[in-house]
């Protein structure tokens, strides 16, 4: 049985909680629990700040996690990276006062700026080697506080910042998504490998669709140029002298495009459907 850490709160919970799910897994969180035992899978997942999730993964006390970029890079330890996940996007951005002459983060270090932070070993890595004020949360109020002169913090609409009176000067110091790491040498365990070809088919069909269709002889060869599919679409003959049945993925996003076309080429009963999960 595999032991695997999973954010206890914040915006990367409840995306992992539906992926897990999704996937087949037995998860759920009550307000006491600290962790849940999934005894169909092997897996015990534990529930844990998001922050404190990489240390646990690259010490080898759990064997894998959930977690965001920015906090593997913030503790500067080195877990396993598997799979990147399509949740919780973010970039770590510098912050002043609207009134602020300040237009970069060489401008904060020369003027001897004090910045607020959850993330002081990043910005220390972009180079600032002005005074640092450490802080857990809120750090958008540290300035009218009077205990620091910018921030540096997380950045998903802006809109939180913008109703505290600052704007976000030049460009992002991190960039940032959800991934799944692993403790370095356990990321061949099966039930490792397991959660991640899961997660992968489970990523895979939210990008995918199926498409199937029925075209004439004809325009065989043109249709199947439209929906190539991975490897190649499958075709059957109808009982119809002449028709195919043909059926491929196609990319969602180009979902629509591709029934547009092979309507205009004179293929018929083209249906579009959604795909659970896949393995490729």
């Amino acid at each position: 049985m595999i032991k695997v850490a999973l954010p206890n709160k914040g915006q990367l919970f409840e995306p992992t909680m539906n992926i897990l799910a999704a996937c087949g897994y037995k998860v759920s969180k009550s307000l006491r629990s600290l962790s849940t035992l999934d005894t169909e899978n092997g897996i015990e997942f534990y529930f844990l700040r998001p922050g404190d999730i990489p240390m646990y993964v690259a010490e080898g006390i759990l064997d894998a996690g959930v977690t965001g970029m920015d906090f593997v890079a913030e503790k500067s330890v080195t877990p396993t990276k598997l799979l990147d996940l399509n949740f919780g996007a973010s970039k770590l951005c510098i912050a002043v006062p609207n009134e602020s002459p300040w237009n970069s983060l060489d401008d904060l270090s020369a003027g001897k700026a004090r910045i607020a932070t959850s993330f002081s070993n990043i910005v220390r890595q972009n180079g600032f080697k002005g005074p640092l004020v450490e802080l857990e949360g809120a750090v958008e109020i540290s300035i009218k506080l009077g205990i620091a002169d910018a921030i540096v913090d997380i950045v998903e609409t802006g809109t939180t910042l913008k109703q505290a009176g600052l704007k976000i000067i030049g460009e992002p110091l991190f960039r940032s998504n959800a991934a799944l790491y692993a403790h370095p040498g356990r990321e061949f365990q099966e039930e490792i490998l397991t959660l991640k070809k899961r997660i992968e088919g489970k990523l895979l069909a939210l990008e995918y669709m199926m498409v199937e269709y029925d075209a004439p002889e004809s325009v065989l060869k043109d249709a199947c140029a439209v929906t190539p599919g991975l490897e190649s679409p499958t075709v059957t003959s109808l009982q119809k002298a002449g028709w195919f049945a043909v059926k491929a993925m196609v990319k969602r996003r180009e979902s629509q495009k591709v029934m547009d076309a092979l309507a205009k080429l004179g293929c018929k009963g083209i249906l579009l459907t959604s795909i659970d999960s896949a393995r490729i």
